[in-house]
């Protein structure tokens, strides 16, 4: 019997307002339009191409625990490097991995190569559950936060599945969470009546805080507020070299900064979509959910299949070209990634939780078997001792800093939207 992995197999991979406060700023767009050339950062490139690699190693090594073989045939993996985001075919990508991927013969067809998980392949995969019941009350909130931010408190599944890599989720939450927490956690028919949807059952008041509020309670504490002389919540900036100082950029940020602050979690339905105050609380949005994420970063048309739940327009990503400061857009990897640039600093993830860190140690196993090769099996007692060791964290990252080449220093104003980034044929 032939067996191919599809796309069941890895679905894992596809895994009130205040109206006196906003109405003077619905009117009409006012404040200074400036639209900044995209500028390269070499570091955070680097990082996407590593987590590409580390997630589709992670994808392998789940489709393989799973598979009631415990392993897959080389025939079974040839339709499979889109699914899987990498640039080489798949078997030559499982192959670079001894460490992780066992390679041995059919047990009946002798010519075709089978690959099962290695001893600490098994091992890694029983650090992840541990950590996963760990974080179990983490991962709850984060999903309840994520569904919070929705329209009508619900998300197609097929949506989330995607996002599963992402947001830190084990590999059946779906089933498992809405198993265990009922009272919170409901899977429906979507209004279509083909899919399904997860959806929200009890609203938490204590989760509706978000990550931008969390960060200002210090500062808006007494006097502190008022001697840095804000009266809004202002978004942390990082502009590219050389942008930061420009007089018509810092008064752009200014007249946006100054705009009331509207939380992902409050109904957006009654804010002019045209106006200064929807594009604000957009960026909120799309702040927050990037806060959610392991890795401050996901895909953009991952965040596109969220558009319409989350009152976002399809062509959203001049978002990030505008705020630079922000967002930053990578290329990288033959598709279009956006990280948090507060997520990052010289070149490492700012506070890595825990599934960060045990990916970390995925990562490490993974290169120890890239640069050595066959002679990498010999490590294996020594790479077993860091999996047991909980004090080493590595995140992933191996750069030394925050490496910006800019493409353009010039700003342009922000007439249309831009072609290079909303080609509507996008590759992911």
């Amino acid at each position: 019997m032939k067996h191919r992995i599809t796309i069941a197999d890895l679905h894992f991979l596809s895994s009130s307002l205040h109206p006196i406060i906003f109405n003077h700023h619905q009117q009409s767009r006012s404040i200074t339009k400036v639209r900044l050339k995209w500028v390269k950062n070499r570091s955070l490139d680097n990082i996407i191409d590593i987590h590409t690699d580390l997630k589709a190693a992670n994808i392998l090594k789940d489709a393989i625990f799973h598979r009631p073989t415990q392993f897959l045939t080389a025939k079974s993996l040839s339709d499979t490097q889109k699914l899987l985001g990498i640039t080489i075919p798949t078997l030559r990508f499982i192959r670079r991995y001894p460490t992780l991927f066992e390679e041995f013969p059919h047990p009946k067809y002798a010519s075709l190569p089978c690959f099962r998980l290695t001893h600490i392949a098994l091992n890694l995969h029983k650090l992840e559950q541990k950590i996963y019941e760990i974080e179990e009350p983490n991962i709850v909130e984060r999903l309840c936060r994520v569904l919070m931010m929705s329209r009508n408190k619900q998300l197609p599944l097929r949506s989330l599945h995607l996002l599963r890599w992402d947001l830190g989720f084990p590999y059946d939450y779906d089933q498992v969470l809405a198993g265990k927490y009922g009272d919170m956690f409901e899977i429906v028919k979507s209004s279509n009546g083909l899919s399904s949807s997860l959806k929200l059952v009890k609203w938490v008041d204590e989760f509706a805080v978000s990550e931008l509020q969390k960060s200002n309670e210090v500062v808006e504490i007494g006097y502190k507020r008022f001697l840095r002389g804000k009266s809004v919540l202002e978004f942390p900036l990082s502009f590219p070299r050389g942008y930061g100082g420009q007089k018509k950029v810092k008064t752009w940020m200014d007249e946006f900064q100054k705009l009331p602050y509207i939380s992902p979690y409050e109904d957006s339905s009654k804010i002019d979509p045209e106006s200064d105050l929807m594009e604000k609380r957009i960026v909120g949005v799309l702040h927050e959910f990037l806060s959610l994420t392991v890795y401050k970063k996901t895909k953009r048309n991952y965040l596109r299949n969220l558009t319409d739940e989350y009152n976002m327009p399809f062509r959203f990503t001049r978002i990030f070209t505008r705020y630079p400061g922000i967002f930053y857009l990578s290329l990288k990897c033959k598709t279009t990634s956006v990280a948090l640039k507060e997520g990052y600093r010289r070149g490492k993830l700012v506070n890595p939780c825990r599934i960060a860190k045990y990916r970390g140690k995925f990562h490490h196993v993974m290169r120890t078997g890239l640069i050595y090769r066959k002679k990498g099996l010999e490590m294996l007692p020594e790479l077993d001792k860091l999996v047991e060791d909980d004090a080493v964290g590595i995140d992933g990252e191996e750069s030394s800093g925050d490496e910006e080449v800019e493409s353009s220093g010039e700003w342009v104003e922000d007439d249309d939207e831009d072609e290079e980034f909303d080609d509507a044929s996008d590759r992911d």
